[in-house]
C-alpha cells in the first residue's frame, strides 16, 4: 500500500477531537505520583481488571473480588481472559510483526476451556481474507494509536472469527495496539472499563454499517473508552497511594 489507508478516517466528524482527548488523558495519568515507584503494580492491576471486565462483556457474571481471591477459578471465560491478558507482555513484539499469529495465540489461550474440538483453537472460523487485509493495514498505517486500536477492535469483533471469545481477543488486541503504537506503552489504561461508559453495542452496530457516519461513531467511542479507562487507572493509582 503506497498511501496510509487509515488517514482518511481522521477527517470524519469528531475523530481528531477524540484522539486529542485520549492522548491528553493518558499523558495526564502518566504524571501520577504512584507511577514513580509502583508502575508495575498499576500495570498488573490494570491487566487483572481488564481481564475481569472483558470476561464480563463476553457473558461472565463474577465479581472482581471473586476473581482476585480465586473463587472464580471454575469460570472458563474468566480463566481464559486471565490467561490471554497475562500473555500480553510476551506478545507485544510479535503483534508488530505478525498480528494474525498473535490473534491465533490469544484465541487459543482464551478459548482453551470452551472449545470441544481443540483443532479449532487458533483458527479463524470466518473472515480469513479480511484478517489478512487488517494485517496489511497495520503494517502500512501510521495513524494515531487510538484510531488504529479502534479499527482493530471493530474488525475482530465484526468478523466474530474467534468464537466464543472474539470479544476477549479483540480487546486484548486493543491493548497490544495501544502498547505497540506508543499511546500506552506500559499498559496502564483499563480501556475495557471505559467501554462500559460508552454505547458499546450501539457503536459496534454503527461500525458494521460501513458508512462514514457509523465508522465515525465507533472511532469516537473507542477514543472515549480510553478517556474513561484512564479514570479507572487514576482510581487504581489513588488507592495505591493511600495503601
Amino acid at each position: 500500500m503506497e498511501t496510509d489507508p487509515l488517514v482518511p478516517l481522521l477527517d470524519l466528524p469528531g475523530v481528531l477531537d477524540g484522539v486529542a482527548a485520549a492522548r491528553a488523558a493518558v499523558d495526564g495519568v502518566l504524571n501520577h505520583r504512584a507511577l514513580r515507584r509502583r508502575s508495575a503494580d498499576v500495570s498488573a492491576e490494570s491487566s487483572l481488571r481488564g481481564a475481569w471486565v472483558s470476561a464480563g462483556l463476553s457473558g461472565a457474571d463474577v465479581s472482581l473480588a471473586d476473581v482476585r481471591s480465586g473463587v472464580a477459578a471454575q469460570e472458563p471465560l474468566v480463566q481464559g481472559a486471565l490467561r490471554a491478558y497475562a500473555a500480553i507482555p510476551a506478545l507485544t513484539d510479535t503483534w508488530t510483526r505478525a498480528p494474525r499469529q498473535v490473534l491465533a495465540r490469544v484465541h487459543t489461550l482464551a478459548a482453551a476451556d470452551l472449545v470441544a474440538d481443540r483443532d479449532q483453537l487458533g483458527r479463524p472460523s470466518a473472515g480469513a481474507a479480511r484478517l489478512d487485509t487488517l494485517a496489511a493495514v497495520l503494517a502500512a498505517t501510521s495513524a494515531p494509536a487510538a484510531v488504529v486500536a479502534a479499527v482493530v477492535h471493530g474488525e475482530v469483533l465484526s468478523l466474530d472469527a474467534f468464537a466464543p471469545v472474539s470479544g476477549i481477543v479483540a480487546r486484548v488486541a486493543v491493548r497490544l495496539t495501544l502498547i505497540e503504537r506508543g499511546l500506552d506503552p506500559k499498559s496502564l489504561v483499563v480501556v475495557e472499563a471505559g467501554l462500559r461508559d460508552v454505547d458499546y453495542d450501539g457503536a459496534l452496530a454503527a461500525y458494521r454499517t460501513g458508512t462514514p457516519e457509523g465508522i465515525a461513531e465507533w472511532l469516537r467511542a473507542g477514543c472515549a473508552a480510553v478517556v474513561a479507562g484512564v479514570r479507572e487507572t487514576t482510581a487504581i493509582c489513588e488507592a495505591m497511594v493511600r495503601a
